[in-house]
């Protein structure tokens, strides 16, 4: 297995030129199926670890995500991002001290985002956000190693009045701040998504990818985009499966969406192939 400085100098050429794809693995399994496609990084999903322990998106204990990414971490060969939601703290303080206990866990990149989950006040005040961003990257800084900051601006989906504007304005403040990688989930258009592409260079931009944006890995590159994740798709893809094939069981008594299942003797295959390369010499 790569040690953490390597796993980390490789998320750090990744985002050097190009563009990836950083998909959004919600448990041990998916984590090992995806790093087996090839994928060079993969990246956390708050919203699919949080179904997976049975709660919604946002609600998790500090506790429970730094033991979701740690196994997440340990599950994978390649670099992971952490999604750390908001840094589980209010204060810069705070969020400095839970950003270094997120980097003990191996995180090649972790992401702090700028919502207040206030219906009332959705979004930090600028300055304080900037704030916060600054912690993180101190605590980061302090325990060397390289690790990314991404820096998160949730104006698209919290229902900001002008949200690309607001964006393209947080994310300027949040790269002064030190934010390595910027991410303004839910822009959809070619336009909007240049215009954030602009005002961050040349550091990299995430764009989270939505069935309604119709735009193709080589399309976002084309406009700029360094980085492409999918958030809580592929776990919404998989309860989606889930939660047919239980619905008609038990409305319809048949079971035809079951027929749409992978194969237990596939899953076993992979499984068992997976488990033989990772214990092969090396």
């Amino acid at each position: 297995m790569p040690t953490i400085q390597q796993h980390r100098a490789a998320m750090r050429q990744l985002h050097q030129g190009g563009c990836f794809v950083i998909p959004n693995p919600w448990d041990v399994g998916s984590a090992r199926y995806l790093q087996s496609l090839g994928f060079k990084a993969l990246a956390t999903t708050s919203s699919g670890a949080a179904w997976s322990m049975g709660m919604p998106d946002n609600n998790i204990t500090l506790g429970m995500a730094l033991a979701h990414i740690q196994g997440m971490v340990e599950a994978s060969e390649v670099p992971v991002n952490a999604d750390f939601e908001s840094g589980f703290a209010r204060d810069p303080a705070g969020v400095a001290g839970n950003v270094a206990l997120c980097l003990e866990t191996g995180v090649a990149a972790l992401s702090i985002e700028d919502s207040r989950r206030d219906p009332q006040r959705p979004l930090y005040e600028l300055a304080e956000a900037v704030e916060r961003m600054r912690a993180a990257r101190t605590a980061i800084d302090e325990r060397g190693g390289g690790a990314l900051l991404v820096g998160r601006a949730e104006c698209f989906l919290t229902g900001h009045a002008e949200p690309v504007k607001e964006a393209a304005r947080r994310l300027e403040a949040y790269a002064e701040a030190g934010a390595d990688v910027l991410y303004a989930p839910g822009v959809k258009t070619r336009e909007d998504i240049a215009l954030l592409v602009r005002t961050v260079a040349p550091r990299p931009l995430n764009v989270l990818s939505m069935p309604t944006m119709k735009l193709s890995v080589a399309e976002l590159a084309d406009l700029g985009v360094r980085r492409i994740s999918v958030g809580g798709a592929l776990a919404r893809a998989a309860w989606g499966g889930f939660m047919r094939a239980a619905q008609e069981i038990a409305q319809q008594g048949s079971f035809t969406a079951l027929a749409e299942a992978a194969s237990g003797a596939t899953l076993d295959r992979f499984f068992t192939e997976d488990q033989a390369r990772r214990k092969a010499p090396r």
